[in-house]
């Protein structure tokens, strides 16, 4: 059996303004101080897909507009609300002031692993996502109600931010 590819207009895509109409999520993505404009823009346009309800841009993060941060986003920035904050803690406890649970997406002595990691029905999640070299603050991961760890089979125990990104997400859109 042929398998025919999907035209762009068969794909039932939502311009901005219906998709800030959408029901909300309960998820946002917290980029705590990563150096890549080209990862922030992975992750604005991995929140699109997702329909995340805000991307918080936190210290050194790259901020819209960007023609690094477009180049990978494709657009995506425009229809993901986001949020600039100089420093990641004062995102962290804004969001914890929501009523979001703080969790640092991070490998710690404690951390859950995500396969086994099911939310709460109707839970509000804030998701840290770390600097491509140094991970989550330290005093962020202190700050998180828990820690959620991707497992890994290879050597380098170790993904690009942005691939970090796309498989929490899906998991946790997966499960909500």
């Amino acid at each position: 059996m042929k398998d025919r590819k999907l035209l762009n207009i068969e794909l039932g895509r939502v311009s901005a303004e219906e998709y800030r109409e959408l029901p909300p999520s309960g998820l946002v993505v917290v980029l705590d101080n990563i150096r890549s404009a080209h990862n922030v823009g992975s992750a604005f346009r991995t929140s699109d897909s997702f329909k995340i309800d805000k991307v918080c841009l936190c210290g050194i993060c790259a901020v819209p507009p960007s023609a690094e941060i477009h180049k990978s986003a494709l657009g995506a920035e425009d229809s993901v609300p986001w949020q600039h904050w100089d420093d990641t803690m004062d995102a962290v406890m804004s969001l914890r002031e929501e009523g979001y649970t703080i969790v640092a997406v991070e490998q710690t002595v404690n951390s859950q692993k995500l396969d086994a990691f099911v939310p709460e029905e109707g839970g509000r999640y804030a998701l840290v996502f770390g600097n491509e070299v140094d991970g989550v603050r330290q005093d962020v991961v202190d700050a998180a109600d828990f820690a959620l760890e991707i497992p890994q089979w290879g050597t380098k125990h170790s993904l690009n931010v942005s691939v970090s990104v796309g498989v929490i997400l899906w998991h946790l859109r997966s499960q909500m």
